[in-house]
C-alpha cells in the first residue's frame, strides 16, 4: 500500500506544473534531505556554512535546469557567501566552521520527484566533496554573488537577495 503511495506522490510530482509562486519545497526540507545524505558513522560532516552553499547550489541549478523555484526563500549575499536566513537561524547556534551534529537532530526528510533528486544527487557529488572554505571562495568568484554585493566591501554586512535570474543567467552561461 506504501508503494502505491509513494508512486502516486512521486507521479504527481513529475507531471505537476510549477508556477514561480507555487512551492514544492522548503529550504528546511531541502537543508534535511542534504543533511541526510550525509552519513556520520563513516564520518561524513557538514558545516552551517557549507550547508548554505549546497542550499545555494541546489537552488541555482534547479532552478537553471528546470526553470522552477526549488524552495520559496530569498538567498541574501552575506560577507561568507550565499545564505538563506532561515537555515541560518536553524543552525546559528553551531558555529560557521563546527559540525553541525547531525545524530541530534530531528530532520524530516522530504520525498523528492525523481528529476529533482537525480539533480540534487548531481549538486552534492560536484559541490559536497569540497570544504565550506572552498564553497566560499567558489561563489565569491561567481557573478551571481559579485554583482549582487556590488561595490561593498569584502566584510561589510549586506541582505542583497541573489535573484533567481542572475543565478539563472549566470549558470547557463557555464552549462554548455
Amino acid at each position: 500500500m506504501n508503494l502505491i503511495i509513494v508512486e502516486g506522490i512521486l507521479l504527481f510530482c513529475s507531471i505537476r506544473k510549477k508556477t514561480e509562486g507555487d512551492n514544492m519545497y522548503t529550504s528546511q526540507q531541502i537543508a534535511d534531505w542534504i543533511l541526510s545524505q550525509l552519513n556520520s558513522n563513516s564520518g561524513d560532516t557538514i558545516s552551517p556554512l557549507k550547508l548554505q552553499k549546497l542550499l545555494y547550489y541546489c537552488q541555482a541549478w534547479h532552478y537553471t535546469i528546470f526553470n522552477e523555484v526549488l524552495f520559496d526563500e530569498r538567498i541574501e549575499a552575506w560577507t561568507h557567501g550565499p545564505v538563506v536566513p532561515s537555515q541560518y537561524r536553524r543552525f546559528s547556534y553551531i558555529r560557521l566552521y563546527d559540525n553541525i551534529k547531525i545524530n541530534n537532530l530531528n530532520v524530516d526528510v522530504p520525498i523528492l520527484c525523481p528529476k529533482t533528486e537525480e539533480l540534487l544527487n548531481e549538486v552534492m557529488n560536484i559541490y559536497g566533496e569540497h570544504s565550506a572554505d572552498y564553497l566560499e571562495k567558489l561563489t565569491h568568484r561567481e557573478n551571481p554573488w559579485k554583482e549582487t554585493r556590488g561595490d561593498l566591501p569584502e566584510y561589510a554586512r549586506s541582505d542583497k537577495e541573489i535573484t533567481l535570474n542572475l543565478m539563472k543567467e549566470y549558470y547557463s552561461s557555464i552549462n554548455k
